[in-house]
């Protein structure tokens, strides 16, 4: 993307390791929210169980939300991102409209085109990302101007519940339930609120699905083009961030770390990296093998460990746990950004921001000069 002016956050990159927040999801349920919480007013008369749809939370209990913002950016965290992760037409489909699978139908390019174009799905959407950047940017701010150090919002952009790259009919391997046109639409519509709301920078995360990531990418292109951004030097900055499975690749499309970086590089992100995936031990090789091939800043923000129902925060990997794996990647210059995904609560961000601290990033310079020659 071309901007200006270079962003502040490049500078702290170049200087220290910055610190992304941690999981909103994980940290929600420590506050017992029920249905009814999540419910309020609005949805009172939801037909469809929500409170796994943590994204609405935003806009039925900002206090909560808010509250969970503050702890992360006293915890250490530089950037703070959006509760927006399913926050499109598309995702937020599926707890408000009915599956025609469960009356003899199925989903398919005209399924989702009928969503969208739902005003009132679109509606929702909008609300979510842009109270959601407002959230953000407000506690943001509080936060900066009472310790003097600047706070970042990276609206978070998710790969969605549909795939363009796979069928999921066996009999069909030529179906697809959505088309790209419609994943861009989907994509371009949260872009733009979640802009409207203030943020600094675009998230496209957890990318499972290459093709998904490329229509985020596109409708990025095209939001900045159309709506003047690019033409006034205003373009935001664009961090990209995957998860792979053990073979280091992207969990639906199969590409390679290495495919994966060449595939999106023309975007010119301000960092690539992995997020979420099977937690740091196993993450390390791929993370190691994008530092070497890629010349932008490198971010990783892994799950706490496998998953663990008996663990409080449902994975294996307490705060000294994630602060040591980290502390790791550190030490071999692999890392210009960090943090936690799933499982990692404001306590995991503190502990990383703690262990750190002082650690010197990867060399983003070094790195475009190797590249380059």
């Amino acid at each position: 993307m071309n901007r200006a002016t270079p962003h502040p956050l490049e500078a702290i990159l170049e200087n220290r390791i910055a610190i992304i927040d941690g999981a909103m999801g994980t940290t929600i349920r420590t506050y017992g929210m029920t249905e009814a919480d999540i419910r309020g007013d609005r949805f009172k008369n939801s037909t469809k169980d929500l409170l796994n749809n943590g994204d609405l939370f935003s806009l039925t209990q900002p206090k909560m939300i808010g509250d969970i913002h503050r702890r992360f950016l006293e915890a250490g965290a530089d950037i703070l991102e959006t509760n927006t992760f399913g926050a499109t037409s598309i995702t937020q489909s599926e707890f408000f409209v009915d599956d025609p699978r469960e009356h003899g139908g199925r989903k398919d390019p005209e399924f989702y085109q009928k969503i969208i174009e739902d005003a009132s799905l679109n509606d929702l959407a909008w609300d979510i990302n842009e109270t959601s950047a407002q959230q953000c940017r407000e506690w943001g701010d509080r936060v900066a101007n009472n310790d003097g150090r600047q706070r970042f919002v990276a609206g978070a952009i998710g790969p969605l519940t549909v795939s363009l790259s796979n069928s999921p009919d066996a009999d069909d391997a030529g179906f697809r339930v959505v088309t790209f046109d419609q994943v861009k639409s989907a994509y371009a519509h949260q872009i733009r609120a979640l802009i409207a709301g203030g943020v600094d920078l675009l998230l496209v995360e957890t990318i499972f699905d290459s093709l998904n990531a490329k229509a985020a990418l596109v409708a990025i292109r095209e939001v900045f083009d159309q709506d003047g951004l690019a033409a006034a030097g205003k373009e935001l900055p664009v961090m990209i961030s995957a998860a792979v499975g053990r073979g280091g690749e992207t969990l639906i499309s199969a590409q390679t770390t290495e495919a994966f970086w060449n595939a999106v590089k023309h975007v010119k992100p301000l960092s690539i990296g992995l997020n979420c995936s099977l937690g740091p031990d196993l993450m390390y090789p791929f993370l190691s093998e994008l530092s070497e091939k890629a010349d932008v800043a490198i971010s990783c923000y892994p799950n706490a460990g496998l998953p663990n129902p008996l663990s409080p925060t449902g994975f294996d990997l307490g705060p000294e746990d994630m602060a040591r794996s980290l502390s790791g990647f550190a030490r071999g210059g692999l890392i210009n950004i960090a943090g936690g995904c799933c499982g990692n609560t404001p306590e995991h961000i503190a502990a990383i921001a703690k262990a750190l601290d002082g650690m010197h990033p990867r060399e983003i310079a070094e790195r475009n000069r190797e590249v380059a020659a």
